[in-house]
């Protein structure tokens, strides 16, 4: 302690800030010197995305912070809605990595206007003003290209559709369905979809009891706001400069109905 109380408090910001927001939380209560340099501006700054102005600007409602550390906290506990509502924003908690969640209505679903395969309705639970909830079809695709750009660089990303049914007695056709899932980089100008890259998912936990022996596949899980949430697949983003990911769910085998679709999230994966 005597060797690092001899530093400027400016100069032992600048040593925490080159380590994680983890690590630096708990330096702050060894004392009131080490807690001043934790909590400093300089320190959190370099928590923060270096475009974190340009990305709290496009927010549909006033950010107000008075301290970095408040604002960094303030991201990964209170995702922003940005550009009219088109996309949400938050930071994973431990890494400071950027996380996006884009809305239903922002994906690509085929028939997504036809009232009578999709029904669009607004949630309390839910951050976006609408969802879109599957009356009857044959045919989900519901897919979305995502630029590598927008992301944090040398991080392992996972997409997860964010999903929940409607009643138990309103809702059919994907208790034991496999669903095809991908995440992929793709060419510019390039179209159609690689099944071949495709893995197996699951989107009920109804799903346990009826596999057949053999059946493997990806089982959803409860996010802590009520919804569902499936992995539909990992990418590493090196320096943001690979194009565009293509995040794919795909069933076209069987009538399905009340499935309930909030977004598509893409964030840092945990443990990598």
């Amino acid at each position: 302690m005597d060797n690092f109380s001899v530093l400027p408090e400016g100069c032992m910001s600048l040593i925490l800030s080159m380590t994680s927001p983890r690590d630096a939380c708990p330096s702050s209560a060894i004392s009131s010197w080490f807690g001043a340099a934790a909590n400093a501006d300089s320190a959190w700054e370099r928590f923060l995305p270096s475009d974190y102005r340009q990305i709290i600007s496009r927010s549909v409602s006033p950010v107000v912070f008075s301290t970095k550390k408040q604002l960094y906290f303030s991201l990964c506990d209170s995702p922003l809605l940005l550009d009219g509502g088109k996309l949400s924003f938050a930071l994973d908690r431990e890494s400071g990595k950027k996380c996006y969640t884009l809305p239903a209505r922002e994906l690509a679903i085929p028939w997504k206007e036809d009232p009578r395969l999709w029904k669009w309705m607004s949630l309390p639970e839910s951050r976006f003003s609408e969802v879109a909830q599957v009356v009857g079809v044959c045919w989900l695709n519901i897919w979305r290209r995502i630029s590598t750009a927008m992301l944090s660089p040398n991080t392992t990303y996972a997409a997860y559709l964010i999903f929940k049914f409607t009643g138990q007695k309103r809702h059919y056709g994907l208790e034991s369905l496999p669903v095809k899932a991908s995440v992929r980089f793709v060419k510019e100008g390039e179209d159609g979809y690689e099944d071949d890259n495709s893995s197996i998912v699951f989107l009920t936990l109804q799903t346990l009891g009826n596999l057949d022996r053999g059946q493997n596949g990806r089982l959803p899980q409860m996010r802590e706001e009520g919804w569902m949430e499936i992995e539909l697949g990992e990418f590493y983003n090196d320096e943001g400069d690979d194009g565009e990911v293509e995040v794919r769910l795909r069933e076209i085998s069987d009538w399905k109905s009340g499935l309930i679709v909030e977004g598509i999230e893409v964030r840092p994966k945990v443990g990598v």
